[in-house]
C-alpha cells in the first residue's frame, strides 16, 4: 500500500479504493461498474501507472477492497 503522498499504481488496491470511497461517498455500490472504476483510478492526481497494465482482476480488487471498508462487519 502506498503512503500519503506517494504515487499509486495498480497494486495498490486497497489504497485506490480508500481513495475513491473518499472522492465518491455517495455512490451507491451496485451501481459502479469496472469502467467507472478505471476511469475514476485513472484520473487520481496521484495515480502514476501504465494504463494497459490493467485488467479486469485488478478493477475487481479494487471494487472488492471498497466493498469491504463499506460493508464492515
Amino acid at each position: 500500500m502506498s503512503a500519503m503522498g506517494e504515487s499509486l499504481t495498480w497494486e495498490d488496491s486497497y489504497a485506490i479504493a480508500r481513495r475513491l470511497m473518499k472522492d465518491y461517498p455517495l455512490v451507491q455500490l451496485e451501481e459502479v461498474s469496472l469502467n467507472m472504476i478505471l476511469q475514476w483510478t485513472l484520473a487520481l492526481p496521484e495515480f502514476a501507472d501504465d494504463p494497459d497494465l490493467v485488467n479486469d482482476g485488478i478493477l475487481r480488487a479494487i471494487y472488492q477492497e471498497w466493498f469491504e471498508e463499506v460493508n464492515t462487519l
